[in-house]
C-alpha cells in the first residue's frame, strides 16, 4: 500500500530549522540508492523506520560524532541488522570521520566498512554485529546491565546512559528474544528501550501467517512497560521514548510503520523487504517523498542539520571528560582500567601462586572444582569480573565465595543468576563485553553449549573476551547418560573460527587456561571441565606457563620415542597409565597433553613436529575422533589410531562407561601396540 510523507511524518517538527520529513527522508533516500547501486540488500526498514530512527538520533540518542567511543555515550543496536543501511545513513549524515559517502556507495561491496549487516569494528557508532535475528535485542540486555553495574561501581558522574534498540518481528520471533526479555524484566533494566519495528511483514508475507502472538502482552508478563503508537508520528515517537525514559522498566515501544514506506508498489509489502527496488519503485519513492535530489546526494541545509546533531552532546562530552579528571585518582584509575579491560598486576602472580599449591599439595579434584578454587582467588583481586550461571551455579562452581548478587535494583553484585536461559545468557554476556568495563563468564554443561552456538559464535566474530565455563565435559559426567554426555561437542566448538577451546587435564593445566583466557582481548574461550576428580599430574612447579603453547610434552620417553600419545582434559591420566604399560615392554612412549589446539596451531612448525614425534601417534578423548587425524596421521598419509568414542554415551557409573568403550590404559596400549 502507499503512503505519502503527507501522512504524519513531518507532523510540523523541526530540528535546526529543517523539517523533521527532509531529516527522515535523507535517511531514506540514501539507504534505498545503496541498495540499488548494490544490486542487493533490504530497504524495506529504512525506509519504514527512518522517522523513529530520525527523532532518536536527533532528539535522545547521547554520542559524539567526533568521539564516537565515548564511554557514557548512549547505545544503539539495530537488532534488525538486515536493514544495516539505515545505520550506515544515520553514521554518515551524523559525521562520523569512518563513514564517509563513498563507503555508503560501495555498500556490500568487498572490503568496504558497509558490509550487508552491521559487524563490529568496521567502523565506529556499530556497537555490534547484527543480522542473526534475537541477537542484538538479547545482546543490548547486557549492554543495559553492563551500565548499571557500572554505575553502582562508579556513580552518576561516570555512568548514566541508555541503551536503545531497533528490532523487527523476526527478532520478537526467535526464542533468544524471549530469554532475554524474561532476564530484563526480571533485573528491572529501566534503561533498556526497544522500538518494535510493527510492519507486520516478514519475508514469507503478512506475520499473520505465522506470528499471532500478543506481543505486548507477552513482555507486560515479562515486566516490561509497553507503548504502541503510530511509528510516522514524530510527535508520538519523541513523546514515547520521553515516557520509557521515565519509567522503572524496562520499555517496548510497537512503533505502527509501513515497511517500504513511500513506494508505490511495494510499500507495506513483503516485495520491499530483501531485495532492490528497482529503478521505476525509487523514482516513485522519490516522487511520493517529494526528494527530487539525484541518488546519493543530500541538500546542504538538511546535511548541515545532522551535522549538528551529531555534535549535540559535544558540550556533555567535553563536561564529562572534565568530572573523570576530577574524579579522585583511585577511582579515575580504576575507571580507566576498566574500559581499558587489562587485568591488575597481581592477576598473574595469583595464577602462579594456584599453580605452585597444586603441584605441591597434587589434590584429585575435578577440573570445575579446580577453576572454582581460581575463582575464589582472581574475583576479588580483578572487580571487573562477573560470574554467572543458567541455573547450575553449584554444578559448575563459577561463584566465587562470598560475592554479592547481581539483584534487581542493586546492581553492585559480581554474580548473575540467569536461570535456565542458556542462549540469553551468552547473549547477554556478549553485550556485557561489547560495553566494556566488565569481564563476563558463565556456565552451562558442555552439552547445552549448543544452546549459546549462535551467541558463542558471535563472540568470535566480534573479538570479543567472554570466556565460557562447559563443566560436565565427557561421558564421565556417568549416570545421567548420552542425552547430557557431550561426545561431538569439542569438534563442534573447535571448528569456530577465532574461538579458544580449553580441555585441561588437571588443577595446573585450569589454572593456566584461566590465566590465557582472560589475558585474550580479543577472542572468546570455551572451558571444558571435569565432573569427575583428576589426578594432579604437573608435580614439580613451573612459572612459565605450559598450556599456553596448546600441546606440551608432559612425558617425554625413556630412550628414543617411538609412540606419541596425545591427550586432552581427563583422558591425559589415562595416557599416563598407558604410558607406563608401554614403557615396561620398553617401548619408548611420550605424552603429549593439548589443552588447545588452536593456540598449538599457532605455534612455529618446528615446535609442532617436536611435541608430535615421528613414530606412531595415538590420540586419547572420550569424544568422537572428528579432527584428530590431523594430529595423529604421519607424514605419508597413513592415519594414526584413535581411542574415543565411536558415537553416543550410555547410562551408568563413570568408570565402568570408560572400561565399556574401551577407553582404558591398556586399550591405548593396545592401540599403539598394534601400530608398531
Amino acid at each position: 500500500m502507499h503512503q505519502s510523507a503527507s501522512n504524519g511524518s513531518a507532523n510540523g517538527v523541526f530540528f535546526d530549522g529543517i523539517p523533521h520529513a527532509d531529516l527522515a527522508n535523507a535517511v531514506r533516500a540514501l539507504s534505498m540508492d545503496a541498495v540499488e547501486a548494490a544490486k542487493s540488500g533490504h530497504p524495506g526498514l529504512p525506509l519504514g523506520m527512518a522517522d523513529v530512527a530520525t527523532v532518536l538520533f536527533t532528539r535522545f540518542l547521547k554520542f559524539d560524532a567526533a568521539r564516537p567511543r565515548w564511554p557514557d555515550r548512549d547505545r544503539f543496536v539495530l537488532s534488525a541488522g538486515h536493514g544495516s543501511m539505515l545505520l550506515y545513513s544515520l553514521l554518515h549524515l551524523t559525521g562520523h570521520e569512518d563513514m564517509p559517502l563513498e563507503e555508503l556507495k560501495r555498500f556490500r561491496q568487498l572490503g568496504s566498512r558497509t558490509a550487508g549487516h552491521p559487524e563490529f569494528g568496521l567502523a565506529a557508532g556499530i556497537e555490534m554485529t547484527t543480522g542473526p535475528l534475537g541477537q542484538g535485542i538479547a545482546t543490548a540486555v547486557g549492554m543495559a546491565l553492563a551500565e548499571r553495574m557500572l554505575n553502582a561501581r562508579f556513580g552518576d558522574d561516570l555512568v548514566d546512559h541508555y541503551t536503545y534498540v531497533i528490532a523487527s518481528d523476526g527478532d520478537l520471533m526467535e526464542g533468544v528474544s524471549h530469554e532475554a526479555g524474561s532476564l530484563a524484566g526480571h533485573l528491572d533494566l529501566s534503561r533498556l528501550i526497544v522500538l518494535w519495528d510493527d510492519n507486520r511483514i516478514c519475508i514469507d508475507g503478512p506475520t499473520e501467517m505465522s506470528f499471532t502472538d500478543d506481543t505486548l502482552a507477552r513482555f507486560r508478563a515479562y515486566g516490561w512497560d509497553v507503548q504502541t503508537i503510530d511509528g510516522h508520528d514524530a510527535h508520538q515517537i519523541a513523546t514515547a521514548i520521553e515516557y520509557a525514559r521515565t519509567t522503572d522498566a524496562p520499555s517496548l515501544i510497537a512503533c505502527r510503520t509501513v515497511i517500504g514506506y513511500g513506494a508505490p508498489t511495494k510499500a507495506g509489502t513483503s516485495a520491499s523487504h530483501g531485495s532492490p527496488l528497482g529503478a521505476a519503485e525509487v523514482e516513485g519513492v522519490r516522487k511520493a517523498l517529494n526528494w527530487p535530489h539525484a541518488p546519493f546526494e543530500v541538500p546542504e541545509p538538511v546535511r548541515r542539520a545532522w551535522r549538528t546533531a551529531g555534535r549535540r552532546w559535544a558540550d556533555a562530552a567535553d563536561a564529562w571528560e572534565e568530572r573523570l579528571a576530577m574524579t579522585g585518582h583511585e577511582l579515575r584509575e580504576a575507571f580507566r582500567q576498566a574500559m581499558d579491560g587489562s587485568l591488575p598486576a597481581e592477576a598473574d602472580a595469583i595464577i602462579d601462586r594456584i599453580k605452585r599449591e597444586a603441584s605441591e599439595t597434587q589434590p584429585s579434584v575435578a577440573t570445575r572444582q579446580a577453576s572454582g578454587t581460581v575463582l575464589d582467588a582472581l574475583v576479588p583481586a580483578v572487580p571487573e569480573l562477573l560470574g554467572g550461571s543458567a541455573d547450575l551455579t553449584g554444578s559448575n562452581n563459577t561463584k566465587a565465595k562470598n560475592v554479592p548478587i547481581v539483584r534487581k535494583g542493586s546492581y553492585g553484585g559480581r554474580y548473575l543468576h540467569y536461570g535456565v536461559r542458556e542462549h540469553g545468557m551468552a547473549a547477554a554476556m556478549n553485550g556485557l563485553a561489547l560495553h566494556g568495563g566488565v569481564i563476563p563468564f558463565g556456565g552451562t554443561f558442555l552439552t547445552f553449549s549448543d544452546y549459546c552456538r549462535p551467541s558463542i559464535r558471535l563472540s568470535a566474530l566480534m573479538k570479543q573476551r567472554v570466556v565460557y565455563v562447559m563443566t560436565h565435559d565427557s561421558i564421565g559426567l556417568g549416570e545421567d547418560g548420552p542425552t547430557h554426555q557431550p561426545v561431538e561437542h569439542m569438534a563442534a566448538l573447535r571448528c569456530i573460527p577465532n574461538l579458544l577451546v580449553f580441555r585441561p587435564a588437571d588443577a595446573v593445566e585450569t589454572a593456566e587456561v584461566w590465566q590465557i583466557a582472560l589475558h585474550q582481548k580479543a577472542r572468546p574461550s570455551v572451558l571444558a571441565l571435569t565432573r569427575q576428580n583428576l589426578p594432579t599430574l604437573r608435580t614439580v612447579h613451573q612459572s612459565e606457563n605450559l598450556s599456553a603453547r596448546g600441546a606440551y610434552v608432559l612425558r617425554e620417553a625413556t630412550g628414543e620415542r617411538q609412540v606419541t600419545l596425545l591427550a586432552t582434559g581427563s583422558e591425559v591420566a589415562i595416557a599416563v597409565a598407558a604410558r607406563d604399560l608401554l614403557e615396561a615392554d620398553g617401548i619408548g612412549t611420550a605424552v603429549v597433553s593439548m589443552p588447545s589446539w588452536e593456540l598449538f596451531e599457532e605455534q612455529p612448525a618446528d615446535y609442532r613436529a617436536g611435541v608430535l614425534g615421528s613414530g606412531v601417534r595415538v590420540a586419547v578423548e572420550a569424544m568422537v575422533r572428528f579432527g584428530w587425524d590431523r594430529w595423529t596421521g604421519a607424514a605419508d598419509g597413513t592415519p594414526g589410531a584413535f581411542v574415543g568414542m565411536p558415537g553416543f554415551g550410555e547410562s551408568g557409573p563413570y568408570q565402568e562407561l570408560y572400561r565399556h568403550f574401551g577407553i582404558t590404559p591398556e586399550g591405548v596400549a593396545a592401540a599403539a601396540r598394534a601400530r608398531l
